[in-house]
């Protein structure tokens, strides 16, 4: 199987916060972006794999900024790195007014992502090749994450945790 570059899977939607999206303040209600988030990384993901995806890690997803209505909401997303069946997904969502010219960004997430085959088994996905430095970060930084995500879903005890375990080791020394 052929490795696939990072940018391979960059996928941007854009949606428009109607009335029907916001709460009793005119903001943005946190399931519907969660809910656009979740469509945008699964695409990126859907281009990795090149197969249907489930999403099986949702990270803490914290709000910078309220959303109002009448704002567009940009969500970028982009594998980070690709594991054996699992992928790594970052989101950056932004926050335009169009008529004033702003963008703010909003939050940013991870999101990870089985592929799956035709009976719902998972399956084998592309090796993925940072190639900018922001890449190469996130990627190598994606090993400590899954660490911690499998940590706190009863997967993987602490003792097990190479990648944290150096980061709290380097962190004594210096």
């Amino acid at each position: 199987m052929e490795s696939k570059k990072a940018k391979e899977s960059y996928t941007e939607m854009n949606e428009l916060v109607l009335p029907n999206d916001t709460n009793t303040f005119g903001n943005l209600m946190g399931g519907r972006l969660l809910y656009w988030m979740d469509i945008c990384a699964a695409m990126a993901a859907q281009k990795h794999s090149n197969s249907p995806v489930v999403t099986v890690s949702v990270d803490n997803v914290s709000f910078k900024r309220s959303i109002k209505l009448g704002e567009v909401v940009t969500i970028e997303a982009q594998v980070t790195r690709a594991f054996s069946t699992s992928m790594e997904v970052r989101m950056e969502i932004f926050a335009q007014n169009l008529p004033e010219g702003t963008k703010e960004k909003s939050n940013e997430a991870y999101y990870t992502f089985v592929a799956i085959n035709k009976d719902n088994k998972p399956r084998v996905v592309p090796a993925l090749v940072p190639e900018s430095d922001i890449e190469k970060e996130l990627f190598e930084k994606a090993q400590q994450r899954r660490e911690l995500r499998l940590i706190l879903g009863g997967k993987l005890s602490p003792e097990n945790a190479i990648e944290l375990k150096n980061i709290v080791n380097a962190t004594m020394k210096g």
